[in-house]
């Protein structure tokens, strides 16, 4: 695959060696009849031709169906044979599609005067350059596939995840707020990096960890067990006693369907843990009781 950089400077090396236009004159071409003799003396088969030029014989003869290298007459024994004018201009069209020209612009462009053609040139180093910036990100993004984490999350967040297994969140809990942050990446954007920084300060704080690391205990509890309710309202009262940390849970509040973004992200992994759904649920009425706008599922 050729690389984008060097198809640029293919392209520059290409529109400095390429002759200018010149008129010719009435009676200088060669007749069919002469080209054929100096075919027939000079000339090189297909395969020699392909070779010289540095592609294959496919390719010339790909050429020829698109009408950019004339295809040459046959000599007595019935063999093409190229000569130097059919090699210059095949070595001109594999060096511009060898530079990410389209092969249908290549035509055109050799015909073109000195101004179109160098117009463009630079017209075909902008999509390269465009080219070069998509394969570049990605290529990022498959060094970055070497870490689950950071394909589908910013630096910020992988640092959050692992300062979280830093304060002894188990690998479960990690992995569950890995898996929301994904969501809510994907789902609310536009508030996804405040959300980060009110999760950094809020883990700072040894209650707000206490509190989450049983809400991910409260999972494995049996939906009806009283130490729920408990659970919801002491985490309901420390949210309101923190407005800052408060703002994780309605900072994510999207401009458009707001409800049921809002629930993919924070319910999400709930539906095979009623206790977990349960607490969610109290939570969020406890807060929605005490004038915090939390979004609905019936809401819009």
């Amino acid at each position: 695959m050729l690389n984008a950089n060097q198809g640029r400077a293919e392209l520059a090396e290409f529109g400095a060696a390429r002759p200018h236009t010149r008129p010719r004159c009435a009676n200088s071409r060669p007749s069919p009849s002469a080209r054929q003799a100096e075919h027939m003396r000079h000339g090189v088969t297909i395969g020699q031709a392909a070779a010289f030029a540095g592609v294959t014989v496919k390719t010339v003869r790909h050429y020829h169906k698109l009408g950019l290298v004339e295809e040459p007459e046959r000599d007595s024994s019935g063999y093409r044979r190229y000569g130097s004018a059919e090699l210059l201009r095949l070595v001109q069209v594999r060096t511009l599609a060898g530079a990410g020209v389209p092969l249908a612009e290549i035509g055109p462009l050799l015909d073109a005067d000195t101004a179109s053609f160098t117009a463009a040139l630079a017209d075909v180093e902008r999509q390269l350059t465009e080219q070069i910036e998509e394969l570049t990100a990605r290529r990022d993004t498959l060094h970055r596939l070497a870490d689950g984490n950071r394909a589908l999350l910013p630096d910020h967040a992988v640092a959050l995840l692992e300062r979280m297994r830093c304060l002894g969140f188990s690998a479960d809990e990690v992995a569950a707020a890995r898996e929301g942050w994904v969501l809510a990446k994907a789902l609310v954007p536009e508030g996804f990096d405040d959300y980060l920084t009110h999760v950094e300060h809020a883990i700072e704080d040894p209650r707000f960890v206490a509190l989450s690391k049983r809400a991910a205990e409260a999972a494995a509890w049996q939906s009806d067990d009283p130490r729920i309710a408990e659970l919801a309202t002491a985490m309901a009262e420390h949210y309101l006693a923190n407005p800052a940390q408060l703002k994780i849970v309605t900072g994510l509040q999207a401009r458009t369907e707001a409800a049921t973004r809002y629930k993919l992200i924070a319910h999400h992994g709930t539906e095979q843990a009623p206790a977990a759904a349960r607490l969610a649920a109290l939570v969020e009425t406890k807060l929605r009781a005490a004038g915090i706008h939390i979004p609905r599922p019936d809401s819009h």
